[in-house]
């Protein structure tokens, strides 16, 4: 049976030794967020995910959810909606979001950590509120002052729950071929006529409404894109007074059978007619969905490491307790008739890499969440802005690396068990098959590689990018001369430098061959994202050796930092070389010769 305890201590390691959290609380005006608070939440957060949800994550696994087509009714499984009751009850929906409307205005970084739990715990379940945070952002961003008092309240307590209908059956990324239409109602409503699908948490039995936010085209909408808006449509009419009405013209027609996240309703929603509120300006929905969307994008990043952080722990119990044949230097344990098999180095490659990529992406998501947090509360509006870019940028990074590193993760976790990994009796073949779509939904990998390389590098004039260098070169500057990290230093320093030239090189070479561009973009995505971890765990050599910690976890983490630029940092050598080989090798093949 898989089992999770939250990480805590490499949790706190990164608040307090990685990233000062508590000098970034004072400095955003958060003097309620005392150490003691901090400890208090983690704590709470570790009990509830730990003994509340990891136990129901089999039994979705098994049971799934159940669509009643007579009615169009979702029924989760067996004890998902009285966690979250209990969810409710300890005020988790708006722990971070703002006091106006009922939320506890915490830290977000504090908030991802509680996140990576959830989905370590019990990721078909954490799928039900995940979007909600998203519905809430862009109503706090977009909506106008009444549906921010009707809608937000309800939401941030967590009575209601929020969805993004934005795929339809024939277009899922090119969201201007979309049909679904918002015909002007008389009362200022507008009614909804459409098709959604695989629409997460659509349907179920959790809360008494559900606000649909579903992406639209007007009348007089232009062609494309541009063409779009944005309709909170919820599941019970609501009206500018906040009172709940008649049941809208919005059903649930089915529930998708999923090779993973079982216990989690992926829904066919079908809009009626139904009422809808027009959220933000007409024809302006791709801002709005983007703002749904960079939400949702770092909290599926989340659930890829919530899943390694839970296969890892397994895989190393196992690896400690399983009898195997003896070190191929001599027994280690004599008195037993065989010998762990973390002893074998083949065993001790997949762990450790599973422990650095997960600590590495654990120090990368919170580092969001401190820019998320400065973004939104730092008083100086040049760090917000920065903090803006540079979230931004990251953002793409986060959530391709974090899912396929997740995929990769249970992977080899999962191979640590041998045959025992493949059936159901210790949890590890459900990771794997959880972490499958995490690659897929929020975007797929190669939408977040043409996002970075796209909009966030090639469009910005690799903004983001520059500023990240900036941080890097500062801690490089200041660790050059240091005896134990200056080679690493010196690494860090030849992988921007080449990051810096493939940037130029592939911009130069779609200026004449806009192909070059698609070409690089998956290899510069993983290129990035193992520059940006190795940043990281560079930054947490130098706190583990100022750490007051004990000195076993300081070793630990000195050891993982070296296993990861010597055996896991060389990828990027590959990366370069088929960036560097160009489009010729995908496009010269004509489409009608790939079967030849």
């Amino acid at each position: 049976m898989s089992q999770y305890t939250a990480p805590l201590d490499d949790i706190r390691f990164i608040l307090d030794d990685v990233l000062d959290a508590q000098s970034q609380f004072a400095r955003l005006g958060h003097a309620e967020v005392t150490p003691d608070v901090v400890d208090a939440v983690l704590e709470e957060a570790a009990r509830f995910t730990g003994t509340v949800l990891a136990p129901l994550n089999a039994v979705g696994a098994a049971q799934g959810c159940r669509h009643d087509p007579a009615t169009g009714e979702v029924t989760t499984p067996e004890g998902f909606k009285a966690a979250y009751r209990q969810f409710v009850e300890g005020g988790w929906p708006g722990l971070t979001a703002d006091p106006k409307y009922g939320g506890q205005g915490l830290p977000h970084l504090l908030g991802l950590s509680v996140s990576e739990m959830i989905n370590a715990a019990n990721l078909a379940w954490g799928n039900f509120p995940l979007l909600s945070h998203g519905a809430v952002e862009a109503l706090v961003q977009h909506g106008e002052d009444w549906q921010k008092e009707v809608f937000l309240p309800p939401l941030v307590e967590g009575r209601w729950t929020g969805t993004m209908c934005l795929t339809e059956p024939h277009c899922g990324t090119d969201l201007g071929l979309l049909r679904t239409r918002a015909e002007p109602n008389a009362d200022g409503s507008y009614a909804i006529t459409g098709t959604k699908i695989f629409i997460t948490a659509g349907e179920h039995d959790f809360t008494g409404n559900i606000v649909h936010l579903v992406l639209a085209k007007l009348p007089d909408a232009p062609p494309g894109a541009k063409g779009i808006s944005l309709f909170a449509t919820p599941k019970f009419k609501v009206a500018r007074d906040g009172s709940v009405g008649e049941r809208n013209a919005v059903r649930c027609g089915s529930i998708e059978h999923k090779m993973g996240i079982k216990g989690s309703a992926t829904c066919v929603m079908n809009f009626d007619g139904a009422q809808g509120w027009l959220v933000g300006e007409a024809h302006g929905g791709l801002k709005a969905m983007f703002t749904m969307m960079n939400s949702a994008r770092l909290g599926v990043g989340l659930q890829g490491l919530g899943l390694s952080s839970r296969a890892y722990e397994n895989a190393l119990r196992y690896a400690r307790e399983r009898l195997q044949s003896r070190s191929l230097t001599g027994p280690k344990f004599p008195e037993k008739p065989a010998d762990p098999i973390i002893v074998h180095p083949d065993v001790r490659r997949m762990l450790l890499s599973v422990k650095a990529l997960t600590e590495g992406m654990r120090m990368m998501a919170m580092h969001a969440g401190y820019l998320l947090d400065d973004a939104a509360h730092a008083r100086d509006p040049a760090v917000r802005e920065r903090a803006e870019t540079l979230v931004g940028f990251l953002t793409p990074i986060s959530k391709a690396c974090q899912t396929e590193w997740g995929i990769e993760n249970t992977y080899n976790a999962l191979q640590c068990f041998g045959g025992h990994g493949y059936i159901a009796e210790h949890g590890m073949e459900q990771l794997a098959r959880d972490a499958r779509i995490t690659t897929l939904y929020e975007g797929t990998t190669g939408i977040q590689a043409m996002d970075l390389i796209g909009r966030k590098t090639a469009s910005s004039r690799a903004a983001g990018l520059k500023l990240f260098l900036e941080d890097v070169e500062a801690f490089c500057s200041a660790h050059a001369d240091d005896a134990e990290l200056g080679a690493d230093v010196a690494t860090l320093r030849d992988r921007c430098r080449e990051w810096t030239a493939l940037t130029t090189d592939i911009l130069g070479a779609a200026a004449g061959n806009p192909d070059e561009l698609g070409a690089a973009a998956w290899d510069y995505l993983f290129y990035s994202g193992y520059v940006v971890v190795a940043y990281w765990w560079l930054r947490a050599s130098a706190a583990a050796r100022a750490s007051s910690r004990p000195e076993a976890f300081k070793a630990a983490k000195r050891a993982t930092a070296r296993f990861y630029f010597d055996r896991i940092l060389p990828r990027t050598l590959a990366h370069a070389a088929a960036i560097r080989a160009g489009a010729g090798p995908l496009m010269d093949l004509p489409a009608d010769r790939f079967d030849a």
